[in-house]
């Protein structure tokens, strides 16, 4: 697995965002991009787990998952409206900065 993070943004999340990171040189992918619009949560666990994605979600039921199951490489969570899009890139900026893919296995990082 590579050191640095790779994120997965799902399906809530605001395109620009993946965009920006991507500007910024960060590898990431998107629930539309990966045809996985509609599905279920457990389906986008099972992308993140076999791709070794850190996902980035506005979706509480992630926190719920995360609860019963720490077998994932990651989730970091930001509860909708309470962050500018500025402020939820800067903060992934520097989860990226600041963790390795190692750091994040099993662990919830909240913005």
């Amino acid at each position: 697995m590579s050191e640095r993070i790779r994120f997965h943004l799902d399906e809530n999340v605001d395109p620009a965002i993946a965009l920006s990171l991507r500007r910024y040189g960060i590898d990431v992918t998107t629930t539309n991009e990966v045809d996985l619009r509609g599905e279920t949560d457990e389906a986008q666990l099972k992308f993140i787990q076999q791709t070794q994605r850190v996902i980035f979600t506005q979706d509480a039921d992630f926190l719920v998952i995360a609860s019963v199951n720490n077998n994932h490489p990651g989730i970091t969570y930001c509860k909708k409206g309470t962050r500018s899009l500025g402020e939820i890139i800067e903060r992934l900026i520097l989860i990226y900065e600041v963790f390795t893919a190692k750091d994040m296995i099993g662990n919830v990082e909240f913005l």
